[in-house]
């Protein structure tokens, strides 16, 4: 009887360490292009179409700016579809800054097809993430 116990313990504790994983996700790992100078940060976040351009994403991702190419990573992003916004922040003021004309003074960049003019949208920007790592190029 404590073998049976001990053998359904075991099965048990293996479904929950197997539900915990997919709920945990996987890593979406960046490489950002063309970064032109060393200036203040990069700015990284993650959306669904819920937050795309009105708020803050589902996760964010900082570093200090490097000239060329920089990677970074999203960790735990559960299967669904999702764009990046990157903000090159050279002033470090944690927003995007404008032109009086309303253009934006410093670089940014989506996943997906940049549109030529206005915003970006979701749908040109998305990506499906599913239960494998994923690898993504984002250029300035």
């Amino acid at each position: 009887m404590k073998t049976i116990g001990l053998i359904l313990s075991l099965v048990f504790t293996s479904f929950i360490a197997t539900a915990q994983q997919a709920e945990e996700g996987v890593t979406v790992t960046v490489n950002i292009e063309n970064v032109l100078n060393a200036n203040g940060k990069i700015l990284a976040s993650l959306h669904n179409s819920e937050t795309f351009l009105k708020g803050e994403g589902l996760d964010h991702v900082a570093m200090k700016s490097t000239k060329g190419t920089l990677t970074l990573t999203f960790e735990d992003v559960v299967p669904g579809t999702y764009a990046i916004m990157v903000l090159h922040d050279e002033n470090d003021n944690q927003r995007m800054d404008f032109e009086a004309n309303g253009m934006p003074k410093e670089n940014y960049a989506t996943t997906g097809v940049m549109e030529m003019y206005g915003p970006p949208s979701f749908d040109a920007s998305k990506f499906g993430v599913s239960n494998e790592n994923l690898k993504l190029n984002i250029r300035f």
